[in-house]
């Protein structure tokens, strides 16, 4: 079984040093030099590097990008300016060529790519080989759009491969109120600009992270492809960082695919305070939430559709916490595949298995993925 994994923000692993061309063993137990103390621990719960994602059979991953500019009463860290979150920014599309010129990553610019990568994969699947000489795809995505200086700097992106933006992150970005603001705040003036420059360069929105005001906003303005990368059901979870079932329908309705998240703070029924992010403590344990809780969020999105064809997995893969963050029996991305038992045990046909584990966000960027 296949898996296209709906979030990867590498930058997470780089930033600790992280040689991802290793074995995840190997990652885990590296000496972290010139870390700082309280990074030592987050290093040994890894849960992806290239070998480890081949040996789960993740064909491609859509690989964030994250930068933001921080702002008075922010809970997270960000740069002063929008040039330092511009600048960093490029240097992770620097550290996704390096890794696809080595081999190891192949940064996936149109649907004849998709469709050209999807090919080695499946025949490699079919063949019994093994994946282990086989690049991982990757589809580039802006997560919170405090890079984005200007239109211009929006097109140098998108020639680098930039396919995908959120306008948000935690906090409010120079476009709109994210999660983790306690408020109901929506889109800022210059959204208009950078909603009508991505549609004009075929770029997709993602919806992850927006506060219900403005995804609400930003659908009323943008008419062009939308998914939801890594976010869940507020109808099961309680919390801002979930969706609604107006805005999950929403989506549904774009023909997008919902990609749903493996992070347990989005699985917890009891729910957590997204409006204090920082120092985030889980108020329970790894045991207590499953892959079942994860499959229950499937089935809502699918319930939702009427069909499977519109959620997927959006794992946000050690943006979460690693393996101390994913449900019980995750411990490397490799336990994705339990997933698709868990929707078998509930009647999902071998068919509508395949399209959340892959398929589905296979067919969407092959439908939008503009070169």
């Amino acid at each position: 079984m296949l898996i296209f994994d709906g979030d990867y923000p590498v930058n997470v692993a780089a930033r600790l040093n992280a040689d991802l061309t290793q074995p995840i063993k190997a990652v885990r137990s590296a000496p972290a030099a010139g870390m700082a103390g309280e990074d030592l621990g987050y290093q040994t719960e890894l849960m992806a590097s290239v070998p480890e994602q081949r040996r789960a059979g993740i064909a491609a991953f859509i690989g964030k990008l994250t930068a933001r500019i921080h702002r008075p009463g922010a809970q997270l860290w960000g740069h002063r300016s929008g040039e330092l979150a511009y600048a960093e920014t490029w240097g992770q599309i620097a550290y996704y060529r390096i890794m696809e010129r080595r081999g190891h990553y192949r940064i996936l610019r149109s649907a004849a790519d998709l469709t050209r990568h999807m090919r080695r994969w499946e025949a490699a699947e079919r063949a019994g080989t093994g994946f282990d000489d086989l690049p991982v795809g990757v589809i580039l995505g802006l997560e919170g759009a405090d890079p984005i200086l200007d239109t211009e700097s929006l097109e140098e992106y998108h020639a680098a491969g930039l396919r995908i933006v959120s306008l948000t992150h935690y906090d409010t970005s120079a476009y709109g109120h994210g999660t983790g603001t306690g408020t109901e705040g929506g889109l800022f003036p210059p959204a208009g600009r950078l909603l009508a420059d991505m549609r004009r360069l075929g770029i997709v929105l993602d919806a992850t992270h927006a506060s219900d005001a403005t995804i609400t906003q930003a659908l009323d303005r943008f008419d062009g492809p939308v998914i939801a990368t890594h976010q869940n059901c507020r109808a099961l979870v309680p919390g801002e960082r979930q969706f609604p079932d107006r805005i999950l329908r929403a989506i549904i309705e774009r023909d997008g695919v919902i990609g749903v998240s493996m992070d347990t703070a989005m699985l917890y029924r009891g729910g957590i305070d997204w409006a204090n992010v920082v120092g985030l403590k889980r108020p329970f344990g790894k045991a207590d939430v499953t892959l079942d809780d994860l499959a229950d969020h499937v089935d809502h999105i699918c319930q939702l559709a009427g069909d499977a064809r519109h959620a997927g997995i959006g794992g946000d893969t050690d943006g979460q916490g690693g393996r101390a963050g994913a449900p019980a029996e995750i411990d490397t991305v490799v336990d994705y595949r339990r997933l698709a038992d868990v929707l078998a045990r509930r009647g999902y046909d071998g068919d509508q298995v395949s399209d959340v584990m892959y398929r589905n966000w296979v067919r969407l960027f092959s439908r939008h993925l503009a070169g």
